[in-house]
């Protein structure tokens, strides 16, 4: 099955497992692929290093080197795969507004899972007790986003795969 290049952004909250299935997404697309996190200010690093939660501002400059991210992908009509939390539907309309051949990968999960998955990792900034703070801030995308939603129970390598085949409709 061939997939047309398009840009994935593979989005959702601490510990739903953005970076692994973007990576099996990757070695089944051979796309393009941008840890979104790479993409922080160093001040929303430390601020995220003590545990304090990112205002609207902090997430701004952030989001808009994402949609640049995604810009010099379509421009150079490659496929791309970037993890970005994406938590509101405004950080959305940033990165994606009216952006043809840019799908949300949606991935959710139960909060005990999530939080049993940060606190077994370690992260270089992003502690486990900023997971609530991300999931009060969480508007998981509407219908109208089209986004492909999957649970994160499954392995990366099955949520691909799914992702994939919902690419492919």
């Amino acid at each position: 099955m061939t997939i047309a290049p398009a840009v994935l952004v593979v989005m959702g909250v601490s510990g739903c497992g953005k970076t692994s299935v973007a990576q099996a997404l990757v070695a089944r697309l051979g796309w393009v692929f941008q840890e979104g996190d790479a993409l922080h200010p160093p001040a929303n690093v430390e601020k995220m290093r003590s545990g304090t939660p990112l205002t609207d501002a902090d997430r701004w400059p952030w989001l808009d080197r994402v949609a640049a991210w995604i810009d010099a992908r379509r421009a150079a009509g490659e496929g791309g795969i970037i993890t970005c939390s994406a938590l509101k539907r405004a950080y959305r309309d940033r990165i994606i507004g009216t952006r043809t051949g840019v799908r949300l990968v949606y991935l959710y999960g139960d909060r005990a899972l999530l939080a049993a998955r940060v606190a077994a990792r370690k992260h270089e900034y992003m502690p486990a007790s900023l997971l609530d703070s991300q999931l009060a801030t969480l508007e998981p995308p509407g219908a109208n986003e089209h986004p492909i939603a999957l649970d994160v129970t499954p392995a990366p390598e099955v949520l691909a795969d799914e992702a994939i085949a919902a690419l492919a409709e």
